[in-house]
C-alpha cells in the first residue's frame, strides 16, 4: 500500500501516464486505484496530474474510484434516485450550489458519525465493566445487618397472641 505524508501542507503528486499507470512521486512507486482509495480513507491528501500536460485529473480519478467501489457487491452508497437527481442538477442554475451543499452535508455527517461511534463505544464499555466486588459485598453485608436488626426488635409470637418468652 502506498503512503504519503498525512495531511501535510503540500499534497502528494500522483502522475498519471498515457498507459493509465499512476505514479506516486512522494513514495517513488507505482500505485493502483485501490491504493489511492485507501489513501483517501486514511486521510492522505494528493492530486493527480497528467504526466505529460500537467492537467489536474484529481476529480476524474476520484470519480473512477467511486465507480469502482459502487460496482463491488454490497458497496452501494449512492442510491439510483440520488444519482438521477445529481445528474439533473448539471446545467441548472441551482447546480452551482450543489457541490458546496454536498461537501458541508458530508462533513456534518462525518462529525455526527464520529460522535455516534464514541457514544456507542462508551455504552459498550459501560455494559462490560466488571463491577467492584468489594463494594457490592459491603452493600450486601449492610443490607443483611439492617435486616437482622429490624427483626431482632420483634418478640416472637406464641399461640393466642402471647409471647413465646412468657413464663407460665
Amino acid at each position: 500500500m502506498a503512503t504519503s505524508k498525512k495531511k501535510s501542507n503540500e499534497p502528494t503528486v500522483i502522475k498519471k501516464y498515457a498507459n493509465r499507470r499512476l505514479y506516486d512521486t512522494g513514495r517513488s512507486s507505482y500505485v493502483t486505484l485501490d491504493d489511492l482509495c485507501e489513501m483517501v480513507k486514511d486521510g492522505y491528501d494528493f492530486v493527480v496530474c497528467d504526466a505529460k500536460s500537467g492537467e489536474d485529473l484529481t476529480r476524474q480519478v476520484l470519480t473512477q474510484i467511486i465507480v469502482d467501489q459502487e460496482s463491488k457487491e454490497g458497496q452501494n452508497l449512492l442510491p439510483v434516485g440520488f444519482l438521477r437527481d445529481l445528474i439533473g442538477f448539471y446545467g441548472d442554475n441551482v447546480g452551482t450550489l450543489v457541490p458546496n451543499y454536498l461537501e458541508q452535508s458530508l462533513q456534518a455527517f462525518s462529525k455526527n458519525q464520529e460522535e455516534l461511534r464514541d457514544q456507542i463505544n462508551k455504552s459498550i464499555e459501560g455494559m462490560f465493566q466488571v463491577p467492584n466486588m468489594d463494594e457490592i459485598n459491603k452493600q450486601n453485608m449492610a443490607m443483611l445487618e439492617n435486616t437482622i436488626k429490624m427483626f431482632s426488635n420483634f418478640t416472637p409470637m406464641g399461640p393466642m397472641g402471647g409471647s413465646l418468652n412468657e413464663e407460665k
